[in-house]
This record gives structure tokens, C-alpha cells and sequence, in this order.
């Protein structure tokens, strides 16, 4: 699908620079329809209306991709061949405790890729559970009884990121960020850390990956209804490094890539910001409703937004050697028809594939890089 003129005038507004050009705006064009539509995966229960009801786990050594989407207690698990031609399914009951005696609505299912193992961490109205990666065996059980509550509001977990060498952090419904301590091995779970600077619920958790961050480098960011981004260091103590106050509406889905913070907000924009400094260097008109998913290709730079719009969009990110500014470039549109996108992921570190989900639609849709 080839974008209009109207989006053409819309697609990017820099703000170091006014504008982007008309020559920039013909080179966004002949990227667009880089990605064809695969076979799509057929899943056992739809898809419900949650930000970021995607995860995407891609086993190159095993030439397998896991998927996996929430519906009400249930979690659609599918592993898909390399070929794209073989695919087994597996439903996941979340059992709440350690008797898995009863089960809650799950709000999120993603996995946390660690330096020595991968979890699948489901958060819910009552808990955090964490699997093995193959949602085989729960290896951990956290229990949201006795954290205090929002006033009006119903305790629930939501915002799954791994980060640093061993740490998974999980947002709630009363801003607090709690912050895991993963051993290589074993069910030796610990809650180490309880980060609280927001004041509204977590709505989403971004990560980098990397050894140990220098001092002052973020490698965390964290996402609240009501739009503040909080920026931070991990380590055998967190530290706060910058807070991004509010611009008016919901950041539904939030990602961090070198040194960059890519946001997603309820009004279709999506901003970016440096990490270290909160300051805010570009702001794309990506969506025409509620942006619900966001995506970052580690190795590329490539930028995922699904939104309630019906619409998936691809963006390149980078930066200009000789002024340091932060450049975007309009790369794929996508149209999903009548469908609301709640999930969108690529598939593989360098952004050559993606896959994704709407609400009440029972499969995965993936395209692949022509």
C-alpha cells in the first residue's frame, strides 16, 4: 500500500529542523511496500484489546519462532517452522499460586531474554507468573496481595521487560516498577528491588540490553497512564536518571534503542527522546487513533506502531554522525482492514520480518521483507 498525499504531508515533523524535505519525502515513498503478506497463523481463541498483546520469541538455533497472544486467562502459544509450512500449538492456563488452584484475567505475556536463560512472564489481576520458555513448568509465583491500590482502582500487573544481566522488571496498577532477581538456573526467584516513581498505573516496560551500562547511560524505561516516562540505570541498585513529564494522554507502549526513547501515545504520535536527558528531538503523526504496539529492531534501527487504527507502519531510526540528531525515515505502511491492531513485534533482531495481531482476530498475520 503506497501512502496517500495526505500522509506524505504528515508522516514527520522534526524538531531540530522545521520539516522534513520533499526529497525525503519521495525516498519514504520508493521504500514503501517492502513487506509482503506470509501465510498467517490460524490461533485458538482471538486476540483480547490489551497494549502490546504480542510476544515474539525467535529460536534460530532450533529454526523455530514462538508467538504468543493473551485471551481472557488463556495464553495462545504457537511455534512455527522456519519454512513457515509447520505449526504446533499449546494453550496456556494461568494458574494463580503455588496449588494453581484458581486463575485471573491476564493482561500481558512476553519473554524475557536473558544473558542465561529466557522466562515466559505472565502478568494478571492477582500476580506475576514465570514459566520456562516453553510455558512447560512455572519456576516462579508473586502474589499481588497486600500492595496497596490505587484509589478507585483494581490492583493488576502490567509491563514486562528483562534487563541488565539478570533482572525482569514488572510494572503495576499502583505504579510501582518490582524488579527480579533471575539466577542462571532454578526457581530462586527474588524481588530485589521496588521502583517508585510513578505515580499512575504502568502501562509498559522498554529495555537495552547490555553488559553494564557506563555511568549515566540508560538501559530502562518505564511507561504510566498517564504519559510520564521514567528513565533508568540498572544494576545491583537502580538509579533514576530522568523523568519525561506527561503530554496529555496515555503512552501505551514505550521502547528504548541506542541511547534513543521511542514512545507510542494515545493521540496516534509517536516521540522520541534521549534517554539521558529526557529531551525530546522528534515527533512522527504515525497514527490516526490510540497507538497500541510498539516494536524496535535491535541490530536495524527499524521501528514497529500498530494502532487502533488499523494500521501498521514500519519507520528506520538513526542518527546523524556529523550533528548527532535523531533521523526517521517512513519505510512500510500496512493496512489491516476493520481490524484494531492490539500486537505488533518483528520477528528477528534485524527488523527483515514482523508479525501481527487484533483485537477478536484469531490469527497472526506476518509479512516478510521482500
Amino acid at each position: 500500500m503506497r501512502p496517500s498525499p495526505a500522509w506524505r504531508q504528515r508522516v514527520l515533523r522534526r524538531l531540530h529542523d522545521g520539516g522534513g524535505s520533499e526529497q525525503g519525502a519521495r525516498a519514504q515513498e520508493r521504500r514503501a511496500g517492502m513487506f509482503r503478506k506470509e501465510k498467517s497463523i490460524l490461533l485458538k481463541d482471538s486476540s483480547l484489546a490489551l497494549y502490546n498483546n504480542l510476544s515474539v520469541l525467535p529460536l534460530p538455533t532450533k529454526q523455530l519462532t514462538y508467538f504468543a497472544s493473551v485471551h481472557g486467562s488463556t495464553v495462545n502459544m504457537v511455534s512455527a517452522s522456519a519454512d513457515g509450512l509447520s505449526f504446533s500449538h499449546r494453550q496456556l492456563q494461568a494458574k494463580e499460586g503455588s496449588l494453581g488452584v484458581s486463575s485471573s484475567i491476564i493482561t500481558q505475556a512476553s519473554w524475557c531474554v536473558l544473558p542465561s536463560r529466557v522466562l515466559l512472564v505472565l502478568t494478571s489481576e492477582k500476580g506475576i507468573q514465570m514459566y520456562e520458555s516453553d510455558g512447560s513448568i512455572m519456576v516462579y509465583w508473586h502474589s499481588l496481595d497486600g500492595m496497596e491500590a490505587l484509589p478507585g482502582q483494581a490492583m493488576f500487573a502490567r509491563g514486562i521487560a528483562a534487563t541488565g544481566q539478570r533482572f525482569v522488571c514488572v510494572g503495576t496498577s499502583s505504579g510501582a516498577v518490582l524488579v527480579f532477581n533471575i539466577p542462571s538456573k532454578g526457581a530462586n526467584i527474588t524481588l530485589s528491588e521496588v521502583l517508585e516513581e510513578h505515580r499512575a498505573a504502568i502501562t509498559d516496560i522498554g529495555a537495552e540490553l547490555c553488559e553494564q551500562p557506563p555511568e549515566g547511560i540508560a538501559d530502562l524505561v518505564t511507561a504510566d497512564d498517564s504519559g510520564v516516562l521514567c528513565v533508568w540505570r540498572s544494576g545491583e541498585e537502580f538509579k533514576w536518571i530522568a523523568k519525561i513529564p506527561a503530554t496529555g494522554c496515555t503512552c501505551s507502549s514505550v521502547k528504548l534503542w541506542n541511547g534513543v526513547v521511542a514512545a507510542g501515545y494515545g493521540d496516534g504520535q509517536i516521540r522520541l527522546y534521549e534517554a539521558t536527558s529526557g529531551t525530546l528531538r522528534a515527533e512522527i503523526a504515525a497514527h490516526a487513533r490510540w497507538i497500541c504496539a510498539l516494536d524496535l529492531a535491535p541490530l536495524s534501527g527499524k521501528l514497529l506502531s500498530g494502532a487502533e487504527d488499523s494500521f501498521v507502519q514500519v519507520w528506520g531510526l538513526g542518527r546523524n554522525l556529523d550533528t548527532g540528531d535523531i533521523e526517521v525515515e517512513h519505510c512500510h505502511t500496512e493496512c489491516v482492514a476493520d481490524t484494531q491492531i492490539c500486537g505488533a513485534c518483528f520477528c528477528n533482531p534485524e527488523g527483515s520480518a514482523f508479525a501481527v495481531t487484533g483485537y477478536e482476530l484469531s490469527e497472526i498475520l506476518r509479512y516478510t521483507q521482500v
